[in-house]
């Protein structure tokens, strides 16, 4: 049996070695071409001020496809192990050594030493290992305890689209604005909206969190019946549900210009706010990306020329606790946090004997 094929490519100016570089990672669509590992290779290369800026100095958890997003592929999650893609959190063994790392501290009290890039090629390396997509946290290799980044998760449920969450977004814009904080959105690969803020890094998760629910809470004010920030499924309805709890430590989002695991290899694309009403998330993929980007270049290139304080959103937060309102659920696989109400579900609660 002869060897594996491989193809040299440059990153960055490594030379970097991608074994079965015409694997196909995207099987063919009637819509989409296949896509190949090189491709994902390449397309990180193309993209790399952005997915640098995205990445830089940040632990991030690497979302792993090592036999493609094929039909019954099954990815491992918390609560269900065992599936040929996964998301991995401590470095790979056999790392080259320009891999850096950080090490994160989970809320169960472990930790790891998690990849840091510093460099295109540790991202073209995390790709020939299979790596679809980048989870950085909101935090940077030199103080992994204080988030810079506020992250604005706009979820819609089933019965939303991403045209809902561009309403929202608009509204979400205007308090950004009456705050005098800059949001950086971008698509999230799916039917979703996100928005990114830089915030000064000195505060903790949990003071990011909470100023992400009085966020939150805000919007379900100015859109009544439209957004929910009710954690259990059973309660939000048909709405664009805020979820703050993607501030919380240990929690991420696909970082921009991050490939999504979706038919047709879609990308987290970085939008101006005056586009959010004509484009469509599936406008952006792996074979469109570059040639926008090359183009445009980085919409977020100014997303690190301002930090903001947070005081406004902690205000707001202390003063709706003082109306009566409450801290609200953490994820389930979390520790009992200080301050948290109860985690059981409605329904669960309603069929309880009493």
């Amino acid at each position: 049996m002869g060897k594996p094929e491989v193809t040299a490519v440059d990153a960055g100016g490594r030379e970097l070695r991608v074994s079965n570089p015409e694997r196909v990672i995207f099987p063919r669509t009637q819509r989409f071409a296949a896509v190949t590992k090189l491709d994902i290779v390449d397309y990180y290369l193309a993209v790399e001020e952005g997915i640098m800026r995205a990445l830089w100095r940040r632990p991030t958890t690497l979302e792993r496809w090592p036999k493609g997003v094929h039909p019954g592929i099954v990815l491992s999650t918390r609560d269900r192990g065992g599936g040929d893609a996964f998301f991995q959190k401590r470095v790979p063994r056999g790392a080259p050594e320009y891999v850096q790392t950080a090490r994160i501290e989970f809320p169960s009290g472990r930790s790891a030493d998690e990849i840091c890039p510093t460099e295109v090629a540790v991202v073209g390396w995390a790709a020939q290992m299979g790596t679809i997509t980048f989870h950085p946290w909101p935090v940077r290799a030199e103080d992994v305890d204080h988030p810079d980044e506020l992250r604005l998760d706009l979820d819609p449920q089933p019965g939303r689209d991403f045209e809902h969450a561009v309403r929202v977004a608009a509204a979400a814009r205007g308090l950004l604005d009456e705050l005098g904080y800059i949001g950086f959105p971008k698509t999230s690969g799916g039917r979703g909206i996100h928005i990114y803020v830089r915030i000064e890094p000195r505060w903790t998760f949990t003071d990011v969190r909470h100023a992400a629910i009085a966020f939150g809470r805000e919007l379900e004010r100015r859109l009544p019946g439209e957004v929910t920030t009710k954690w259990w499924k059973e309660e939000r309805g048909v709405r664009i549900f805020v979820d703050y709890n993607q501030n919380a430590r240990d929690r991420t989002i696909a970082s921009a210009y991050s490939v999504r695991p979706k038919p047709g290899a879609p990308v987290s694309a970085p939008l101006a706010w005056s586009e959010l009403d004509r484009v469509a998330p599936e406008d952006f993929t792996v074979a469109t990306m570059p040639a926008r980007f090359a183009e445009i270049g980085d919409l977020h290139a100014a997303i690190d020329d301002v930090s903001h304080s947070l005081e406004p959103l902690l205000e707001l937060y202390e003063r709706d606790l003082s109306e009566g309102e409450a801290d609200m659920p953490y994820p389930p696989d979390y520790p009992k946090m200080p301050g948290e109400p109860k985690r059981v579900q409605p329904s669960r609660d309603r069929d309880r004997p009493h």
